[in-house]
């Protein structure tokens, strides 16, 4: 009787070239909405991209920059209405 392989996990550069197109589409759709949220984790996604070697190093930066780009943006919505919850109708 054979036991069957364990399946095997991606962890290489697909999966690296997957989280640096994540943290960029996360970053840019954060400084719209939720950037409390999307914004560490483009940056989280940003960093574990380019830790583990994606072929993406340009979209994982641009990532990265957005995801603290969304940051930034909620620090001075926070410093200038003084709340984190904002709308763009005002």
């Amino acid at each position: 009787m054979q036991l069957a392989a364990p399946a095997h996990r991606f962890t290489g550069t697909r999966d690296a070239d997957g989280m640096a197109v994540a943290s960029f589409v996360l970053g840019l759709v954060g400084l719209l909405v939720m950037n409390i949220v999307l914004g560490p984790v483009a940056v989280v996604l940003a960093g574990l991209a380019l830790w583990r070697g994606t072929a993406r190093r340009g979209r994982a930066l641009l990532g990265l920059l957005l995801g603290v780009a969304d940051l930034a943006v909620l620090a001075a919505l926070v410093v200038g209405d003084g709340m984190v919850v904002w709308s763009p109708l005002g």
